[in-house]
């Protein structure tokens, strides 16, 4: 090679490439974090954000309210309810899906489905209710509880229906109460009644399913459609298959709603389940009664059992030791405790 082609191949300040401008880090890259690659960073991400936000609010465990979205109450005075679209929607149902009024039944152009609904309507209304008066019944209890972090706070999927009348009602008595909420593809938004710091929205259905049941040590169960039922038994075969390392209180509420939707009978008939899986959880019918079984699974299951293990601590550690955690335990310093499930 000559010396003329030698130095025609060196890069001059003429033919130099232009100044790159500096890389995204790869946290701060959109199209990574939101494209196929990022999905594992987005699922931790639902993981430890709403863990750290758990965290700081100070929530040690939960009692979950599940039920139908597809109602919401109007103000007592008319005792009004309107049919939504969809399941989370904010949007109203077609007028021929919505319940019949009084002057189109007494006029005869209701249709079938219409006066279903009307009926209906009247039913769900109770239960909206029901659940309002339940959830303030619960946190009314549960903020009396000595503890440094909260205890039993009420928790929804945060739309509106019966997921709105549990957020309410712990509102209403003052707690604080948490909201599960879910992007969906039509128009939706979280309730109004679920504490600010306190209200979330995921992604993805698993990782939500994944915090239902992680602080929950109870679950109530109103009358809902196929969300309900999805959430409702996949905690019960947790239960059954004793995969949940804690009793968990499970109050399905509405008996003869409940056994028009199925007949566990059979399945126990036909060796399908054991007899002892209907042990599982209890039918209530009455705000009165749910709360009574909620406050008695919730005191033998833990109140009782950390009173005990908190009186042997104090044995154990003697008067010094006593002074200085006074009214600690080890879950104070580790944060919430986590229902853990087993190996």
């Amino acid at each position: 090679m000559d010396k003329g082609s030698e130095s025609s191949d060196k890069v001059t300040p003429r033919n130099a490439p232009a100044a790159l401008d500096r890389a995204s880090l790869a946290y701060e890259n959109p199209e990574f974090l939101n494209g196929a690659d990022g999905r594992l960073i987005r699922i931790v991400a639902e993981y430890l954000e709403p863990l750290a936000r758990f965290r700081r609010e100070q929530i040690q465990d939960t009692v979950v309210f599940f039920g139908s979205a597809r109602f919401r109450g109007r103000e007592e005075a008319n005792h009004e309810l309107e049919l939504l679209d969809n399941t989370g929607s904010t949007q109203p149902a077609p007028s021929h899906e919505q319940p019949a009024s009084v002057p189109q039944i007494v006029e005869g152009t209701a249709s079938d489905l219409q006066r279903k609904r009307a009926v209906a309507a009247v039913e769900m209304a109770r239960y909206y209710e029901d659940a309002r008066r339940l959830a303030s019944m619960l946190t009314t209890w549960a903020k009396r509880i000595p503890s440094r972090r909260h205890r039993f706070v009420v928790t929804s999927g945060g739309g509106p229906g019966i997921m709105e009348a549990a957020n309410r009602g712990a509102w209403e008595a003052g707690g604080k109460t948490i909201g599960l909420n879910i992007r969906l593809p039509f128009e939706q938004s979280p309730n109004p009644y679920i504490t600010p710091s306190l209200n979330f929205e995921f992604h993805y259905f698993f990782m939500r399913k994944l915090w239902f049941a992680y602080l929950s040590k109870a679950l109530v169960v109103f009358p809902g459609g196929f969300g309900t039922l999805d959430e409702m038994f996949e905690i019960l075969t947790l239960a059954q298959t004793q995969k949940l390392a804690k009793k968990i209180t499970v109050v399905i509420y509405g008996s003869e709603y409940w056994k028009k939707v199925f007949n566990l009978d059979v399945l126990v008939d036909t060796g399908a389940i054991s007899p002892k899986d209907i042990e599982l959880f209890q039918f209530a019918d009455t705000p009165e009664q749910a709360f009574d079984m909620l406050k008695k699974g919730l005191t033998q299951n833990y109140l009782l059992a950390e009173a005990q293990e908190g009186k042997l601590a104090e044995s154990l550690e003697g008067k010094d030791s006593q002074e200085l955690m006074s009214g600690w335990t080890v879950e104070d310093f580790l944060g919430p405790e986590m229902a853990k499930t087993s190996k």
